[in-house]
Formats: structure tokens, sequence, C-alpha cells
């Protein structure tokens, strides 16, 4: 499971048929299901995500958490995180989970933040969305959960 972190002062997402989820201060989590990823995978960057310490102290520091800053999270479905851009020129996404599986996974990546007392907005799994973020820093994080599973 791969995760584009961003620390937002506000973000939105809609579809065609109007927006979905809107945030002020917090995280925009654009996330992708590997094919063989599991609920672990899911908890593993789940937990990291919201113990991130990215968000400045008085002291200009980056030492504050989502919680400590009171932020939500905006959480969009991207599969295209799963590319394999090694041959060619097209990227191929063949390492992407099945729809139904990656959805599944997706949604408890979402409640996993939200039974740990977050505010969670999320756009619509599969569909085609336009994202509206306003970056602050901008502080950008890469996560892959199989990473995280390693260190343990």
């Amino acid at each position: 499971m791969r995760a584009v972190i961003q620390r937002v002062s506000e973000a939105s997402v809609s579809t065609g048929s109007g927006k979905c989820g809107k945030i002020g201060k917090g995280l925009v989590v654009l996330l992708g299901v590997e094919r063989g990823d599991t609920v672990s995978d899911a908890e593993a960057l789940a937990s990291k995500t919201a113990r991130l310490r990215i968000f400045t102290d008085g002291d200009g520091k980056m030492n504050l958490s989502l919680s400590d800053v009171g932020g939500s999270l905006l959480v969009i479905s991207n599969f295209t995180l799963i590319s394999d851009y090694s041959h060619g020129n097209r990227p191929s996404y063949f390492g992407a989970e099945e729809p139904e599986a990656a959805e599944m996974l997706y949604n408890y990546f979402c409640i996993t933040l939200k039974n740990l007392g977050y505010h969670v907005e999320t756009g619509v799994f599969g569909a085609d969305m336009q994202v509206k973020i306003l970056n602050d820093g901008p502080v950008t994080i890469v996560m892959d959960s199989a990473l995280l599973k390693k260190k343990k």
C-alpha cells in the first residue's frame, strides 16, 4: 500500500456530480492499494500517518501531529500510485489490486483512522475526481506499508 501525504491548509475533492469531501487544516492522503496488500498494511499505514509529526510548533519546528493541531484527513483512492514505469513511456498498473479488494482496503484504512479519533473525508472510490489542494509548506511524505512492516 502506498500513500502520498500532503500537509494542507485546506483541500477538497469533487466528481462531475459535485463536491464529495472537504477539509481545512490537515492531511491529504492519496492512497494506492497493491496486489497482496492486507488489513495489516492498512493498519500500519493509517497508524503511521496519524502519528506523523509534520506540523510546526511555536518555534517553527515540525514537532506536532495531526491530533496536536486538531486537523482532519482527506483520503482519496489513487491506483496510479502503483504504476510500473520501468519499461517504455506508458506506465502499467498490473501491480494494483483488483477494484473490489482495493476498495475494501481503502475503506478499512479510512475506518482505522476514524477509530483512532480523526475526522476523515473521502473521495469516491474509482471515480474520476478533481482535487483542490492548498499545500502548507509544501510538506509531502511518500509512504509504503512494505517498508513499515519490515521495520517491526
